[in-house]
């Protein structure tokens, strides 16, 4: 069975907390893992996920490495064609700019179970097709 790799990463506070917006993306990945298993498992494709929290110091060095998801070594914008934006966020962030995806004329924060599962399966596509061709 071929193997797609999912890594969400976030920032988690000393106190073990995060963002509303990573905690929020958090409950969407999983959900999009649990849909995206059900699809893919038939095609012979099974899915890793891989939580990763960011301490503060990391996260101060790169803001936008915090709510990043990358499936198969790829950004979700990349699979999607968007691009990585940023806003600010809240009292856990501090004054930094933190990562938000646009994908087509829409900006999100949270990223939604849609768009992973979208972004999911044209990886597994891509990996299946590279495979047979091999």
């Amino acid at each position: 069975m071929k193997q797609l790799h999912i890594l969400w990463q976030r920032l988690v506070s000393d106190a073990g907390t995060t963002c509303p917006r990573c905690h929020a993306t958090g409950d969407e990945v999983r959900r999009a893992v649990s849909s995206l298993q059900h699809v893919l498992e038939p095609l012979g494709v099974e899915l890793v996920l891989e939580e990763k929290a960011i301490d503060q110091a990391s996260f101060l060095a790169d803001p936008l490495k915090s709510n990043q998801i990358l499936i198969g070594g790829h950004t979700i914008e990349h699979w999607l064609e968007g691009r990585t934006s940023s806003s600010r966020c809240c009292d856990e962030c501090g004054d930094n700019e933190c990562r938000t995806i646009e994908v087509g004329q829409q900006v999100y924060e949270a990223i939604p179970e849609e768009l992973i599962v979208r972004a999911g399966v044209i990886a597994a596509t891509r990996m299946l097709d590279s495979t047979s061709s091999s």
